[in-house]
Protein backbone atom coordinates (compact mmCIF):
# COMPACT_ATOMS: atom_id res chain seq x y z
CA UNK A 1 0.00 0.00 0.00
CA UNK A 2 1.23 3.68 -0.06
CA UNK A 3 -0.59 6.07 2.30
CA UNK A 4 -1.03 9.59 1.49
CA UNK A 5 -2.40 12.78 4.29
CA UNK A 6 -3.94 15.16 2.31
CA UNK A 7 -5.42 18.66 2.93
CA UNK A 8 -9.22 19.90 2.33
CA UNK A 9 -8.45 23.49 3.48
CA UNK A 10 -6.90 23.23 7.14
CA UNK A 11 -8.07 19.79 7.73
CA UNK A 12 -6.18 16.75 7.47
CA UNK A 13 -7.49 13.80 6.03
CA UNK A 14 -6.12 9.61 5.68
CA UNK A 15 -5.76 8.51 1.90
CA UNK A 16 -4.19 5.99 -0.31
CA UNK A 17 -2.46 5.77 -3.68
CA UNK A 18 -3.41 2.92 -6.07
CA UNK A 19 -2.61 2.50 -9.74
CA UNK A 20 -1.03 5.68 -9.29
CA UNK A 21 -3.87 7.55 -8.48
CA UNK A 22 -5.11 9.27 -5.04
CA UNK A 23 -7.97 8.07 -3.39
CA UNK A 24 -9.98 9.23 0.29
CA UNK A 25 -11.24 7.21 2.51
CA UNK A 26 -14.96 8.05 2.67
CA UNK A 27 -15.73 6.20 6.61
CA UNK A 28 -11.95 5.61 7.48
CA UNK A 29 -11.78 7.88 10.52
CA UNK A 30 -8.32 6.77 11.78
CA UNK A 31 -4.80 9.12 11.10
CA UNK A 32 -1.70 7.31 10.50
CA UNK A 33 -0.01 7.89 14.38
CA UNK A 34 1.29 5.85 16.94
CA UNK A 35 -2.51 4.44 17.65
CA UNK A 36 -3.06 3.04 14.02
CA UNK A 37 0.43 2.14 13.52
CA UNK A 38 -0.18 0.14 17.26
CA UNK A 39 -3.37 -1.29 16.06
CA UNK A 40 -2.64 -3.09 13.48
CA UNK A 41 -3.88 -0.22 11.59
CA UNK A 42 -2.19 -1.66 8.29
CA UNK A 43 -3.70 -4.74 8.17
CA UNK A 44 -7.31 -3.13 9.37
CA UNK A 45 -6.57 -0.46 6.10
CA UNK A 46 -5.74 -3.18 3.57
CA UNK A 47 -8.90 -5.21 4.63
CA UNK A 48 -11.09 -1.62 4.42
CA UNK A 49 -9.43 -1.11 0.83
CA UNK A 50 -10.40 -4.44 -0.21
CA UNK A 51 -13.67 -4.50 0.72
CA UNK A 52 -14.60 -0.70 -0.43
CA UNK A 53 -12.45 -0.39 -3.21
CA UNK A 54 -15.47 -0.04 -5.95
CA UNK A 55 -16.39 2.82 -3.74
CA UNK A 56 -13.49 4.94 -3.14
CA UNK A 57 -13.21 8.18 -4.70
CA UNK A 58 -10.59 9.41 -6.83
CA UNK A 59 -8.95 12.76 -5.38
CA UNK A 60 -8.02 15.39 -8.00
CA UNK A 61 -4.01 15.15 -8.76
CA UNK A 62 -3.06 18.70 -7.90
CA UNK A 63 -4.69 17.54 -4.30
CA UNK A 64 -2.30 19.05 -1.83
CA UNK A 65 -0.33 16.60 0.34
CA UNK A 66 1.10 17.07 4.10
CA UNK A 67 3.29 14.35 5.61
CA UNK A 68 2.50 10.69 5.57
CA UNK A 69 3.03 9.97 8.99
CA UNK A 70 0.97 12.03 11.77
CA UNK A 71 2.88 13.51 14.89
CA UNK A 72 5.71 10.81 15.42
CA UNK A 73 6.98 10.91 18.92
CA UNK A 74 10.50 11.17 17.52
CA UNK A 75 12.89 11.81 14.31
CA UNK A 76 15.93 9.31 14.50
CA UNK A 77 18.76 10.37 11.86
CA UNK A 78 22.02 8.69 11.08
CA UNK A 79 24.64 11.03 10.39
CA UNK A 80 27.68 9.75 7.45
CA UNK A 81 26.38 6.54 6.84
CA UNK A 82 27.81 6.72 3.61
CA UNK A 83 30.80 6.39 2.84
CA UNK A 84 31.47 8.91 -0.25
CA UNK A 85 29.57 11.70 2.23
CA UNK A 86 31.64 11.12 4.83
CA UNK A 87 34.48 11.44 2.88
CA UNK A 88 33.32 14.69 0.97
CA UNK A 89 32.59 16.35 4.67
CA UNK A 90 36.08 15.16 5.73
CA UNK A 91 35.10 12.63 7.96
CA UNK A 92 35.81 9.18 8.46
CA UNK A 93 33.31 6.22 8.40
CA UNK A 94 31.96 5.96 11.84
CA UNK A 95 32.66 2.53 13.53
CA UNK A 96 29.09 2.73 15.01
CA UNK A 97 26.17 4.87 14.12
CA UNK A 98 26.38 8.30 14.70
CA UNK A 99 22.50 8.90 16.05
CA UNK A 100 21.00 12.65 16.20
CA UNK A 101 17.19 13.87 16.38
CA UNK A 102 15.64 16.24 14.57
CA UNK A 103 12.83 18.16 16.17
CA UNK A 104 9.10 17.15 15.71
CA UNK A 105 8.52 20.49 14.72
CA UNK A 106 10.52 20.37 11.84
CA UNK A 107 8.35 17.99 10.24
CA UNK A 108 6.30 18.88 6.96
CA UNK A 109 4.78 18.10 3.32
CA UNK A 110 6.77 17.12 0.41
CA UNK A 111 5.65 20.16 -1.27
CA UNK A 112 6.13 22.58 1.38
CA UNK A 113 8.14 25.59 1.28
CA UNK A 114 11.50 25.11 2.92
CA UNK A 115 12.40 28.09 5.29
CA UNK A 116 15.73 29.67 6.08
CA UNK A 117 15.87 29.96 9.50
CA UNK A 118 16.70 33.83 10.64
CA UNK A 119 20.57 34.70 10.46
CA UNK A 120 21.30 31.47 8.74
CA UNK A 121 23.80 31.52 5.85
CA UNK A 122 24.41 27.71 5.22
CA UNK A 123 21.41 25.52 4.99
CA UNK A 124 22.20 22.55 2.63
CA UNK A 125 19.62 19.53 1.76
CA UNK A 126 19.88 15.55 2.12
CA UNK A 127 18.07 13.40 0.24
CA UNK A 128 16.96 10.53 2.80
CA UNK A 129 15.45 7.26 2.74
CA UNK A 130 13.35 6.99 5.85
CA UNK A 131 12.01 4.13 7.77
CA UNK A 132 8.86 4.23 9.51
CA UNK A 133 8.37 2.28 12.67
CA UNK A 134 4.99 0.09 12.84
CA UNK A 135 5.54 -2.00 16.30
CA UNK A 136 7.29 -0.51 19.54
CA UNK A 137 10.70 -1.51 19.37
CA UNK A 138 12.94 -2.27 22.82
CA UNK A 139 16.58 -4.18 22.73
CA UNK A 140 15.42 -5.76 19.30
CA UNK A 141 17.52 -7.98 17.76
CA UNK A 142 18.92 -7.53 14.27
CA UNK A 143 17.31 -10.39 12.31
CA UNK A 144 13.66 -9.52 13.62
CA UNK A 145 14.33 -5.99 13.08
CA UNK A 146 11.78 -6.00 9.74
CA UNK A 147 9.11 -6.96 12.14
CA UNK A 148 9.08 -3.95 13.34
CA UNK A 149 8.89 -1.54 10.07
CA UNK A 150 5.45 -0.17 8.62
CA UNK A 151 6.97 1.40 5.46
CA UNK A 152 9.50 3.49 4.07
CA UNK A 153 9.34 7.37 2.71
CA UNK A 154 11.24 9.81 0.80
CA UNK A 155 12.97 12.72 3.36
CA UNK A 156 14.66 15.82 2.97
CA UNK A 157 17.13 16.47 5.89
CA UNK A 158 17.57 19.94 5.57
CA UNK A 159 20.69 20.97 7.70
CA UNK A 160 21.95 24.30 8.62
CA UNK A 161 25.27 23.94 8.46
CA UNK A 162 27.11 26.67 10.71
CA UNK A 163 24.27 25.82 13.69
CA UNK A 164 25.44 22.24 13.49
CA UNK A 165 28.78 22.04 13.57
CA UNK A 166 30.29 26.09 14.06
CA UNK A 167 28.23 26.81 17.32
CA UNK A 168 29.43 24.49 19.63
CA UNK A 169 27.41 21.39 21.30
CA UNK A 170 25.17 18.65 19.27
CA UNK A 171 24.33 18.27 15.71
CA UNK A 172 20.78 18.73 16.83
CA UNK A 173 20.40 23.01 16.37
CA UNK A 174 21.35 22.68 13.04
CA UNK A 175 18.62 19.67 12.48
CA UNK A 176 15.69 20.85 13.99
CA UNK A 177 14.61 23.98 12.50
CA UNK A 178 10.61 24.41 11.33
CA UNK A 179 10.17 23.18 7.52
CA UNK A 180 13.59 20.83 8.02
CA UNK A 181 11.66 17.67 7.70
CA UNK A 182 9.87 17.66 4.39
CA UNK A 183 8.28 13.65 4.39
CA UNK A 184 6.75 11.71 1.62
CA UNK A 185 4.84 12.01 -0.74
CA UNK A 186 4.01 8.62 0.43
CA UNK A 187 4.17 5.96 2.96
CA UNK A 188 5.22 2.61 1.08
CA UNK A 189 4.73 -0.72 2.70
CA UNK A 190 7.61 -3.30 2.59
CA UNK A 191 5.80 -5.46 0.22
CA UNK A 192 6.03 -2.73 -2.68
CA UNK A 193 9.45 -2.63 -2.18
CA UNK A 194 11.45 -5.69 -3.97
CA UNK A 195 14.74 -5.17 -2.37
CA UNK A 196 15.55 -1.56 -0.09
CA UNK A 197 19.03 -1.97 -0.39
CA UNK A 198 19.02 -1.49 -4.20
CA UNK A 199 17.18 1.65 -4.56
CA UNK A 200 18.72 4.58 -6.21
CA UNK A 201 17.93 8.34 -4.76
CA UNK A 202 19.34 11.36 -6.10
CA UNK A 203 18.08 15.31 -5.60
CA UNK A 204 18.77 18.26 -7.88
CA UNK A 205 18.86 22.13 -7.58
CA UNK A 206 17.60 24.20 -10.33
CA UNK A 207 17.26 21.53 -12.20
CA UNK A 208 21.04 20.20 -11.52
CA UNK A 209 21.52 16.98 -10.15
CA UNK A 210 23.71 17.30 -7.33
CA UNK A 211 23.30 13.85 -5.54
CA UNK A 212 22.64 10.76 -7.10
CA UNK A 213 22.87 7.66 -4.82
CA UNK A 214 22.26 3.70 -3.70
CA UNK A 215 21.02 2.52 -0.49
CA UNK A 216 23.20 -0.19 -1.78
CA UNK A 217 25.49 1.76 -0.45
CA UNK A 218 24.72 2.57 3.40
CA UNK A 219 27.09 1.56 5.75
CA UNK A 220 24.89 0.48 8.57
CA UNK A 221 21.80 -1.41 7.10
CA UNK A 222 18.27 -0.98 8.17
CA UNK A 223 17.92 -3.61 10.13
CA UNK A 224 20.90 -3.21 11.87
CA UNK A 225 20.23 0.27 12.98
CA UNK A 226 16.94 -0.66 14.21
CA UNK A 227 18.02 -2.97 16.00
CA UNK A 228 21.09 -0.61 17.48
CA UNK A 229 18.69 2.36 18.25
CA UNK A 230 15.96 0.41 20.22
CA UNK A 231 19.23 -0.26 22.75
CA UNK A 232 19.44 3.43 23.12
CA UNK A 233 15.91 4.35 23.10
CA UNK A 234 12.38 2.89 22.89
CA UNK A 235 11.07 3.27 18.98
CA UNK A 236 7.27 3.34 18.87
CA UNK A 237 4.79 3.08 16.35
CA UNK A 238 4.77 5.85 14.08
CA UNK A 239 8.01 6.82 14.96
CA UNK A 240 10.77 7.84 11.91
CA UNK A 241 14.70 6.76 11.24
CA UNK A 242 16.40 8.82 8.54
CA UNK A 243 19.06 6.69 7.24
CA UNK A 244 21.43 8.60 5.96
CA UNK A 245 22.63 10.49 2.79
CA UNK A 246 25.18 10.12 -0.05
CA UNK A 247 27.62 12.32 -1.33
CA UNK A 248 26.75 15.61 -3.34
CA UNK A 249 25.66 18.14 -0.28
CA UNK A 250 26.50 21.63 -0.75
CA UNK A 251 28.52 21.47 2.56
CA UNK A 252 31.24 18.97 0.42
CA UNK A 253 31.14 21.26 -2.72
CA UNK A 254 34.42 23.38 -3.51
CA UNK A 255 33.60 26.50 -2.68
CA UNK A 256 31.01 25.13 -0.60
CA UNK A 257 27.47 26.31 -2.15
CA UNK A 258 24.43 26.22 0.36
CA UNK A 259 20.31 27.28 -0.21
CA UNK A 260 19.14 30.85 -1.32
CA UNK A 261 15.32 32.22 -1.44
CA UNK A 262 13.96 31.36 -4.76
CA UNK A 263 16.07 27.80 -5.37
CA UNK A 264 13.94 24.74 -6.45
CA UNK A 265 15.03 21.62 -4.59
CA UNK A 266 13.68 18.41 -6.48
CA UNK A 267 14.31 14.82 -5.26
CA UNK A 268 12.96 11.25 -5.28
CA UNK A 269 13.49 7.55 -4.40
CA UNK A 270 12.83 4.37 -6.58
CA UNK A 271 9.67 3.42 -5.42
CA UNK A 272 8.82 6.02 -2.90
CA UNK A 273 8.47 9.21 -5.22
CA UNK A 274 9.51 12.63 -5.74
CA UNK A 275 9.66 15.88 -4.16
CA UNK A 276 9.47 19.67 -4.57
CA UNK A 277 10.10 22.21 -2.30
CA UNK A 278 10.69 26.00 -2.91
CA UNK A 279 13.35 27.80 -0.83
CA UNK A 280 12.25 30.71 0.87
CA UNK A 281 13.43 32.95 3.70
CA UNK A 282 12.62 33.59 7.12
CA UNK A 283 10.04 35.96 7.73
CA UNK A 284 8.03 37.02 11.34
CA UNK A 285 4.69 36.00 11.38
Amino acid sequence: MKLIRWLKGRKVLPGVVIDGALYRLKDWTEDYDEIFFAGDGLLRLKSFIHKKRDKLKKLDDQTPLTAPVARPSKIVCIGLNYADHARETKAEPPPEPVIFLKSTTALCGPFDKIIIPKNSKKTDWEVELAVVIGKKASYVEEDNAADHIAGYCLHNDISEREFQIERSGTWDKGKGCDSFAPLGPWLVTPDEIPDVNKLKLWLKVNGKRMQDGTTANLIFKIPFLISYISHFMTLLPGDIISTGTPAGVGLGMKPPTYLKPGDLVELGIDGLGTARQEVIAYSPK
